[in-house]
């Protein structure tokens, strides 16, 4: 069986490589962006809810600065040949590879993000959310083997093996984030049970791009190959991180909302979605001179 050529053996033109810059560049600020924005926002949505907001923090956080490493590697990992072609060097991989380091916090983040709006509480929450993040690290971690470690991702045999096995883990994520939203979204308000659902067609539907595009490694080769591999990959991390996380950060502000009209919490702010005030800002109540006293003699 011949060996697979790599895409990151693949000689680029020069505006593949401009191509494949832009993605790059594009995708790491979008990253910094929302880090940004969730950063800013984070105490719009209640104590119940936050751990979604910490979620996404660390996985736009993660995600930019592989992205970082990404442009300085690409940069120094092809030079300019007299042809006005680029040639890979041995540097070359490494504007692959942190993806998979990436991906392997960032995914199960993305399932903590997912589980900490849901419906599910106490153990069953804590027992999804162990299984999911450890199916979602397999999917990646098995992924990577086939991909780039095991022959230095030249075997066909080995991307066929382990990528079968990476899909494995990636049907019993389906599954499991079907079965969240599925269960979750009958007790949410229908604001946030349609972000909800939303949401889980878009990281599904993303999520897909990823074996389609990680499959062309052993069928093409060229710089065309490489150029629709990282732009594609780049544009699905837009889309599972920034995307995904402001849908989630909709339902996390609505489902506070609606905790602070019903009575189930309080929040030191009003809570604003697109300009509409969802709910008012309700202050826990002030302590009494008893209540004080009593506080002070424990210290």
């Amino acid at each position: 069986m011949d060996p697979v050529i790599t895409p990151w053996q693949d000689e680029l033109t020069g505006g593949e490589h401009s191509l494949i810059y832009y993605s790059l560049v594009i995708a790491g600020l979008a990253l910094l962006a929302q880090f940004a924005r969730t950063w800013t926002t984070r105490t719009e949505i209640g104590a119940r809810y936050r751990p979604s907001a910490i979620a996404g923090l660390c996985i736009t956080g993660i995600a930019a600065l592989s992205y970082v490493v990404l442009v300085i590697k690409f940069d120094l990992g092809y030079d300019r040949g007299s042809d006005g072609m680029w040639i890979p060097n041995d540097d070359a991989l490494w504007s692959w590879a942190p993806r998979y380091m990436d991906w392997s916090v960032t995914v199960p983040l993305l399932m903590i993000e997912l589980i900490a709006v849901s419906a599910l509480v106490g153990a069953t929450a804590r027992r999804v959310r162990a299984v999911s993040i450890a199916c979602a690290f397999l999917m990646i971690f098995t992924g990577y083997l086939g991909g780039v470690v095991i022959a230095e991702g030249t075997s066909l045999t080995a991307l066929w093996t382990w990528g079968a096995i990476s899909g494995l883990f990636m049907v019993a994520l389906y599954v499991i984030v079907i079965c969240t939203v599925l269960v979750s979204t009958g007790s949410m308000p229908a604001e946030a049970a349609r972000s909800y659902r939303g949401a889980m067609v878009l990281l599904l539907v993303v999520w897909f791009a990823y074996p389609i595009a990680f499959g062309l490694q052993g069928f093409a080769a060229g710089g065309a190959r490489s150029t629709v591999m990282q732009v594609v990959l780049s544009f699905a991390d837009i889309a599972a991180k920034v995307g995904f996380g402001a849908l989630i950060h909709k339902v996390a502000k609505v489902r506070t909302a609606d905790d602070v009209r019903t009575g189930v919490d309080r929040h030191p702010e009003a809570v604003w979605l697109s300009s509409v005030k969802l709910a008012d800002a309700v202050l826990p109540p002030l302590a009494g001179p008893a209540e004080t006293s009593q506080r002070r003699g424990r210290r």
